[in-house]
């Protein structure tokens, strides 16, 4: 997948003559703070700057270099999308975008497992033969242990809303009701929350 194309086109802002070499580069965050005033110049700058390390963050958690690229490429899109939302007083702005990048590459990682744990369960439900069940019984013990120490690591809102929306089914606007929180910070501290439940479950960098 071609990078340029998550890069916007059109003509570049007319502005002064280049300066002298010696004068310093731009910092990540002056350059943010122009793409979210819709500067396509500076964006071109941020994509050219962090875009390989964006690539080799979501490699290293998803292994597939196509699906890594397809990753890269949603990651520099949602910066163009969301620059405005960089906050320099919670960090710095190379952090936010590996933060996103994370974030990003996680969300495909639960998505691919969701798709193949259906497929698992389609296929063993064709298969007409005996197994070990209590073999089956401690290697869900085993499972359910380990993911329920994880759970113990997140916030109390966090691990919340993460059992209400994962193991009670609820939609995010349901879980915002019960537990009377604004559906922003739901959304908010379920993302977090399910980032972090990943990194503990054993989702490699």
């Amino acid at each position: 997948m071609d990078h340029d194309a998550a890069r916007p086109h059109g003509p570049r802002a007319a502005g002064p003559e280049p300066k002298a070499v010696s004068e310093p580069e731009h910092t990540l965050a002056e350059l943010l703070g122009r793409v979210a005033r819709g500067d396509e110049a500076a964006f071109g700058e941020v994509y050219d700057r962090v875009a390989p390390s964006v690539y080799g963050l979501v490699r290293r958690v998803l292994r597939d270099p196509a699906q890594s690229e397809e990753v890269t490429q949603e990651v520099m899109v949602e910066v163009w999308r969301t620059a405005c939302r960089y906050d320099p007083r919670r960090g710095t702005p190379r952090a936010w975008l590996m933060t996103l990048a994370h974030r990003r590459a996680v969300d495909r990682v639960r998505s691919e497992q969701v798709g193949a744990d259906r497929e698992a369960r389609a296929a063993a439900a064709e298969v007409d033969r005996p197994y070990d069940e209590v073999a089956e019984e401690v290697t869900d013990r085993l499972e359910r242990e380990r993911v329920r120490r994880c759970l113990d690591t997140l916030t109390e809102l966090q691990r919340q809303s993460v059992r209400l929306a994962y193991y009670g089914g609820y939609t995010y606007r349901e879980v915002s009701r019960l537990l009377s929180t604004p559906l922003g910070t739901i959304k908010t501290r379920m993302r977090d929350g399910l980032i972090r439940l990943r990194d503990c479950l054993g989702v490699e960098w």
